[in-house]
């Protein structure tokens, strides 16, 4: 890499390190929000579905103005829009204020997405694309774990509003990136030649239309693969295996290193043989790899049956902002790469409601069942995408 694209390939990745972190503050404070405002569990639950429309919405505005203005530009407002959001979370005095500060917050994480996929795409070579989004999709895997170690040292000793307050440290983030980065040659070449952007564009045909449709649904697939195994699981195994909750963390954490590693690895393999048989090579891997949590009788089982589900199944998520990104045209590269994206986010994240269901009627095998059904729906649907296809007939 260039000295250049080590800055983008930094800046991108802190700025979805710092994003996901943000959004994780909520599944370490939640039991303390509850606690302050006196709100039941559905009112509670609101503010995550709140904050996925959030992020839906500053997908689909943020993405056309990054493709409009420029994806540095808005890289640096959604930052600064989503650190600001934070810190109101301190003066939150009750519970319709804190979902109007999450909906904010949403909408600058929503945002920044397209941005960061598209500053990626449009300074890397081809043949590198798809390690470097994936580098930059393990900076999710980084705040998550950020969002862990804060939350234990903030809330027990400042409460769970000083954890929002660290939240505002991105802004100081923009200053790097405002004077380190410039607009990508690809989109100013774009920008001379007056194109409109039009989130019509990713529906144009009818083949681009399944496209738009069919990625989508894979992503839905990958965000309620995620959500269910990190919301859910660590509690059912608690009650399953008897462990403590820092047994339980500690599956966590195996997750988490797991699925960075996946990430590289799925990066360079991609790079190497085409994105249709990687995407098919890890969905497979995914609805087999579930059942190991089934087959887990003790804490050491648990964890090596952690790191490689981990492994598979969040494997393929920064695959999807490479695949986007060459397979839309530059007009449109940050609407199509945040619209895919966040939709995906909005639909897969009521994957909780539907394990807390299972669970409730049935068991887990019943819940290892679903996932395994919703990944080998989405290898049904990568089959058939055509631009997918014809991108590995590339490779």
């Amino acid at each position: 890499m260039s000295k250049y694209q080590r800055k983008v390939l930094f800046s991108t990745s802190a700025g979805i390190a710092l994003e996901n972190m943000d959004i994780m503050f909520l599944a370490f404070s939640l039991s303390s929000i509850i606690s302050t405002f006196g709100i039941s569990g559905t009112q509670a639950g609101l503010i995550a579905t709140v904050t996925n429309l959030g992020m839906l919405v500053g997908g689909i505005f943020f993405g056309l103005m990054a493709d409009k203005y420029g994806r540095v530009k808005v890289f640096s407002q959604t930052v600064i829009l989503f650190s600001i959001a934070s810190l109101l979370m301190y003066f939150a005095s009750n519970i319709y204020l804190v979902y109007l500060f999450r909906f904010i917050a949403g909408i600058g994480a929503g945002g920044e997405y397209g941005a960061c996929m598209s500053l990626i795409s449009e300074t890397f070579p081809k043949k590198h694309l798809g390690k470097a989004a994936s580098t930059a999709g393990i900076g999710a895997q980084v705040g998550a774990m950020l969002a862990a170690v804060l939350a234990s040292l903030i809330i027990p000793l400042y409460g769970w509003k000083m954890l929002y307050v660290i939240g505002v440290l991105p802004v100081i983030m923009v200053l790097f990136i405002r004077r380190d980065l410039k607009e990508p040659e690809a989109f100013e070449k774009n920008k001379a030649t007056g194109r409109k952007t039009s989130l019509l564009e990713l529906f144009a045909t009818p083949k681009i239309a399944w496209q738009t449709i069919g990625l989508s649904t894979m992503v839905t697939v990958q965000i309620a693969g995620y959500f269910g195994l990190m919301n859910w699981l660590p509690s059912i195994m608690q009650a399953r295996l008897g462990l403590s909750v820092s047994g339980s963390s500690l599956w966590m954490v195996s997750t988490i290193v797991g699925m960075s590693i996946g990430m590289m690895t799925f990066g360079t393999v991609m790079d190497k043989i085409g994105p249709r048989r990687s995407f098919a090579i890890f969905l497979i891997c995914s609805a087999l790899s579930v059942y190991l949590l089934v087959l887990a009788n003790n804490q050491w089982t648990l964890i090596a049956a952690a790191v490689v589900v981990g492994y598979f199944i969040n494997g393929m998520y920064g695959g999807y902002g490479a695949v986007i990104s060459r397979l839309y045209p530059t007009e449109v590269r940050a609407t199509a790469n945040n619209f895919i994206m966040n939709l995906g986010r909005a639909v897969g994240g009521f994957s909780s409601i539907v394990i807390g269901f299972l669970m409730d009627n049935y068991n887990l095998q019943a819940v290892i069942l679903f996932l395994s059904i919703i990944y080998l729906i989405s290898l049904t649907v990568l089959m058939t995408i055509p631009g997918v296809k014809e991108l590995s007939e590339k490779a």
